[in-house]
């Protein structure tokens, strides 16, 4: 992937909510974008990866299993560690980055009805 991507255009091209694309690869991560609202998302973890999240527009609540939930607002980037059960959401259509292992699943070992698989989640 030599190629400049635009973030707003390539967000505007993402139709679903909970649908993560990537948009570029460094080595073995991936960079993902996503739009999230709701509260859809699974507590969940990434038994064997750190998981980065960068608020690109409006605010995320992010919750970690046995502590106060917190508000991530535009430009703020957290760093999940491996293990650690955990879930976001949104009142807002709130458009974040994600950069993930590739070998990290979506939704950790929970399946749902946002969980999708890597042939899924590249841009189209």
């Amino acid at each position: 992937m030599n190629s400049k991507i635009n973030i707003p255009i390539a967000l505007k091209n993402i139709k679903n909510h909970f649908s993560p694309k990537i948009i570029g690869e460094v080595n073995d991560v991936y960079i993902k974008i996503v739009k999230i609202l709701g509260e859809k998302v699974p507590w969940h973890n990434h038994q064997n990866e750190h998981e980065l999240f960068y608020v690109i527009e409006v605010s995320l609540i992010f919750e970690i299993e046995g502590k106060d939930s917190f508000i991530m607002n535009e430009g703020d980037i957290f760093i999940i560690e491996k293990g650690v059960n955990h879930r976001v959401s949104s009142d807002q259509e709130c458009k974040i980055m994600l950069v993930e292992n590739k070998t990290t699943d979506h939704t950790g070992n929970v399946k749902s009805d946002i969980t999708k698989n890597i042939d899924n989640q590249r841009q189209s």
